[in-house]
């Protein structure tokens, strides 16, 4: 809920919509957002709408009133937290090929969206170890993997992949192991688990859902059930406790690795300038320019 001490709201939103006249329509977003001093970045595809955006509840509202007064967007579904500050330095309206980068151009989730779970009853499933159908139930990440260090649920297969273009090809590689399996893709707002889980059914996979929401879905409606840490957030927060609030985790400017709260009491941790894995890589950089060997090479 909100209060006096945190009066910017925060939307993330999206909508995979055939949306042609992005051209047209960026410098109208731009011009909006800028005359009611909203901060952040608006993604404008072929495909749909990307958002995230922070501003003070009159103008994130008269926002949300324009954007759905476009008939593509009227239903548009928005996830909002709230803050102290203003959690982005500036506003940017870009266009882009894809909502999320995938490179899988046949992947249409206008034209049919994967089958998706609720939070409640997702939390349900993981309470009783199995859906509805009484199958086991496997939670997969399609999030990159220093976003999975902050947090994600219990038990979940992660891959570890560096970007989401690499998610394709590592699911078609270990489709056999989730045979007799229901599969949950999840990621942090349901774009990126939307598109997994629509390619895992083009490839074969027979029992697959997204999490409708994504993870900060899950928290709004849910909390933190079955969900270790915190969860990843693309602005000045870092990351998002399961009660929606800013965490004690970081991210550090210069080399934009996650630092925890632990990493943060390190001396080699300076705000701005400097973090316990700045100093690893130099380390590990004069090591090779000196000649030593590193064990990870063997």
């Amino acid at each position: 809920m909100q209060s006096p001490d945190t009066p910017y709201v925060n939307i993330a939103a999206y909508k995979f919509v055939t949306f042609n006249d992005t051209v047209e329509k960026r410098p109208q977003f731009l011009a909006f957002c800028q005359k009611h001093n909203l901060r952040g970045t608006v993604l404008l595809t072929p495909e749909g709408i990307n958002l995230f955006l922070a501003g003070l509840r009159p103008d994130i509202d008269a926002f949300l009133a324009w954007l759905r007064a476009d008939a593509r967007f009227a239903d548009i579904v928005v996830k909002e937290s709230f803050s102290e500050k203003q959690p982005f330095t500036r506003m940017l309206v870009k266009l882009k090929a894809e909502i999320i980068t995938m490179k899988h151009p046949l992947i249409k989730p206008e034209e049919g969206r994967a089958p998706f779970v609720q939070p409640q009853d997702l939390k349900r499933w993981l309470d009783q170890g199995h859906d509805d159908n009484g199958k086991p139930v496997v939670m997969v990440e399609t999030r990159n993997a220093f976003e999975v260090d902050v947090g994600t649920f219990d038990n979940t297969v992660d891959y570890r992949i560096n970007k989401f273009t690499e998610f394709p090809q590592v699911i078609e590689e270990h489709k056999a192991d989730f045979e007799g399996k229901t599969v949950v893709t999840f990621c942090t707002g349901g774009i990126r688990c939307e598109k997994a889980a629509i390619h895992m059914q083009n490839i074969g996979y027979d029992s697959v859902y997204q999490l409708e929401g994504g993870i900060l879905r899950y928290f709004e409606e849910v909390g933190g059930a079955h969900y270790s840490g915190d969860c990843f957030v693309f602005d000045y927060r870092t990351a998002l406790s399961p009660d929606l609030k800013e965490s004690a985790t970081a991210q550090c400017f210069a080399c934009r690795a996650v630092v925890t709260p632990r990493e943060q009491l390190s001396p080699y941790y300076v705000p701005g300038k400097s973090c316990p894995h700045c100093a690893s890589a130099q380390q590990a950089g004069a090591g090779a320019d000196s000649g030593s060997e590193s064990p990870l090479q063997a």
